[in-house]
């Protein structure tokens, strides 16, 4: 009966709608239920990490790593329960009961999915998120750490800092961003030109898969520990921690930063920029970040372009190495900053002000842009022509891009050293640049978002000619459901998700398949941009 209502357009829609939320009202309660039995002795300790609608700290636990709020209006789909395991045994409950009721599993550990996948579904789910899960076992003698997926980048940078000023892990910029994802997705920062990836720097992992087993590297064989590090989260299972190398760090960190309009050459210097970054020591970590600001001459809105260079070392180093690879930025000695490493983390984060205990505050809401935006990214292997970079300004002038930006960051260095297949991530040599777009808005426009998604959009298909080809790059970790989605179920052919896979992954995608099939061949972890199973 269920079949035929819903295959009935229009007026059995309240029908089928009332099914499936009866039909998740009883899943919820006999997922419920499995979770308390799954480990009777445990049974108390698991209701203190389970939260429903109808508890009072739900909405709290939810919103708490919520990073774009366009991920979090009245009509966004909730979870029917958040769980935040305390110990492997929860995790594993959640599986099991999950499987067993037909709910889907999302894994949040920063909050930092552009397309909020961690934290939604189209389809009743439950949410685990890790964020007990943040235990930094810092090794200083082996220059290792142990990192639970839960626990956000800034705390590993505070918890080594406070063990050894000389070393540090290769994190991202943003503070708040959650380990698991991040090292999922690759993960690049300050020092990825110089080290490579932070999954190019994993030694061992503790994963969950989906019945239930606890594996280390030796146990899930080689070919499960080169898809987690860099072929995305909610694909093969959870990691629960990631056993990294750590790095070496100088005292002095060297932070020069200037700002250039397009009245004061911003086209020509960025057109030069693209022929000297790539080719800078792998000690230099440079990046052009460009919006828009009032003119100082006349008040008008104008394209700003702001030049950084983050150096392992003494200004006495980088400044003759500036003036020679690139005078025509007009950089003086004011313009040079020495700090030390865990400084260099805050500025780069916006963090001025701040002490460093301010990276252990995850609830720090520091929005790149504003709480609610959309992401892309292109991957450069040819320079843009100056008229290419002009077009892109008048885009930047439209009243839809007042609270936008581009973030130019040089690749080169280790990247050029390290083979496409080493990682999931494919992105290296003979890649010159990559572009990351964002368009943000206020909160009052949540409900209707599509002008400033159209703008992206629009910008995004002027790129087309002038970026990576065949296929036309894109970043995991600024995930775009633009370019390819499964279904809403998660569920995709081999073909359909090739179309989003091979941007993300290019030739590696074939691979990460036939590890998805002998891992998960139910496909019981799945996304809308989830690796589908394949079988010989």
């Amino acid at each position: 009966m269920k079949s035929l209502y819903c295959s009935l357009p229009f007026l059995f829609v309240v029908v089928c709608s009332l099914s499936w939320v009866n039909a998740s009202a009883n899943s919820h309660e006999n997922f419920l239920d499995c979770l308390s039995s799954y480990h009777p002795q445990e049974s108390s300790s698991i209701s203190k990490v389970i939260y429903t609608e109808t508890n009072s700290s739900y909405s709290e636990i939810l919103e708490s790593s919520i990073q774009n709020y366009r991920f979090f209006t009245t009509n966004t789909p909730k979870p029917l329960v958040i769980v935040t395991p305390l110990n492997n045994s929860h995790v594993q409950a959640t599986i099991h009961c999950s499987k067993k009721h037909g709910l889907q599993i999302r894994i949040r550990s920063g909050g930092h999915d552009f397309e909020g996948l961690s934290y939604v579904s189209q389809v009743p789910f439950v949410v685990i998120d890790l964020v007990h899960f943040r235990s930094i076992d810092v090794d200083v003698e082996n220059e290792e750490a142990w990192i639970q997926s839960g626990a956000i980048t800034g705390e590993v940078y505070y918890r080594i800092n406070e063990r050894s000023t000389n070393l540090t892990f290769l994190g991202a910029v943003g503070h708040t961003v959650g380990i698991g994802g991040f090292i999922s997705g690759g993960g690049y920062g300050l020092l990825f030109r110089k080290y490579g990836l932070a999954a190019d720097n994993v030694i061992d992992a503790t994963f969950v898969d989906a019945n239930g087993r606890v594996l280390d590297r030796k146990l899930m064989g080689e070919d499960l520990f080169w898809a987690i590090r860099g072929g995305g989260g909610g694909s093969f299972g959870i990691v629960l921690s990631w056993k990294v190398k750590l790095v070496h760090v100088p005292s002095t960190v060297t932070v020069a930063a200037v700002r250039r309009t397009l009245e004061q050459n911003a086209t020509q210097l960025l057109h030069r920029w693209q022929y000297v970054a790539p080719n800078l020591p792998n000690d230099v970590y440079s990046v052009v970040s460009i919006s828009t600001t009032n003119s100082t001459e006349n008040g008008e809105r104008t394209v700003v372009a702001t030049f950084v260079s983050v150096f392992q070392g003494g200004a006495n180093e980088l400044i003759p190495l500036m003036q020679e690879r690139f005078p025509e930025l007009g950089l003086v000695r004011e313009d040079y900053i020495e700090m030390t490493w865990i400084e260099s983390i805050l500025l780069l984060t916006g963090l001025t002000n701040q002490t460093s205990e301010v990276l252990l505050d995850r609830s720090y809401k520091n929005f790149f842009l504003s709480p609610s935006f959309k992401g892309k990214s292109d991957y450069m292997r040819k320079p843009m022509p100056e008229i290419v970079i002009q077009g892109l300004w008048s885009r930047l002038l439209e009243d839809e891009a007042r609270i936008s930006t581009l973030n130019i960051i040089a690749y080169g260095g280790k990247m050029d050293e390290i083979p496409e297949t080493e990682t999931p991530f494919p992105h290296r040599k003979g890649t010159l640049y990559k572009i990351s777009y964002y368009v943000g808005w206020q909160e009052d426009d949540n409900s209707n978002p599509q002008r400033y998604i159209s703008w992206i959009r629009k910008v995004y298909k002027y790129m087309g000619p002038f970026v990576s080809k065949y296929p036309r790059e894109a970043y995991l970790n600024y995930r775009d459901l633009d370019i390819g989605r499964n279904n809403n179920e998660g569920k995709a052919s081999y073909k359909q998700a090739s179309v989003w896979g091979r941007k993300y992954f290019k030739e590696n995608f074939d691979r990460l398949t036939y590890v998805k099939a002998k891992i998960d061949p139910e496909n019981f972890f799945r996304h809308e941009q989830s690796i589908p199973p394949r079988f010989h």
